[in-house]
């Protein structure tokens, strides 16, 4: 029997391991951050700078806000048979003070959440396909 590969889902926004981190974007003139990557121009209105530094974000934040989803989405999403409620937590990253959106980790109850919670990056699998486990990151609460 064979292991299973372990892949990202989206290749380039994130990296794994026992402490992942989001991959983003500084501007060199402004310093504003960016996730995704932005590669292009500096979304500040007032700077327009075309060059950046790859950076990893902040691994931990604090819930902004969140929400329990009682319905399953439309593909392209990707869930198991019997469908399960998932929360969405908007975090504002610790350094950066931006919002990441993302979903909270297999485990986590909306009753043991509130705003201002500090949380951290983890990576979990998010779905199997032809022997390779794709991964996408998640939020639970920080350690400690």
């Amino acid at each position: 029997m064979s292991e299973s590969k372990i892949a990202p889902s989206i290749e380039g926004w994130y990296t794994c391991g026992e402490s992942p981190h989001l991959i983003g974007t500084r501007c060199k003139r402004c310093s504003s951050y960016f996730f995704p990557k932005q590669e292009v121009f500096c979304r500040n209105p007032g700077c327009r700078s075309t060059e950046f530094d790859e950076i990893e974000l902040s691994r931990k934040g604090k819930i902004w806000s969140y929400t329990e989803h009682f319905y399953a989405p439309p593909e392209p999403y990707i869930f198991s048979e019997p469908f399960e409620p998932y929360i969405i937590a908007a975090v504002e990253l610790e350094e950066e003070k931006m919002i990441i959106l993302g979903q909270m980790a297999q485990g986590v109850l909306s009753q043991d959440l509130t705003t201002g919670l500090e949380v951290e990056l983890v990576v979990e699998k998010l779905y199997e396909q032809d022997g390779t486990d794709y991964t996408v990151w998640k939020w639970k609460p920080a350690e400690n």
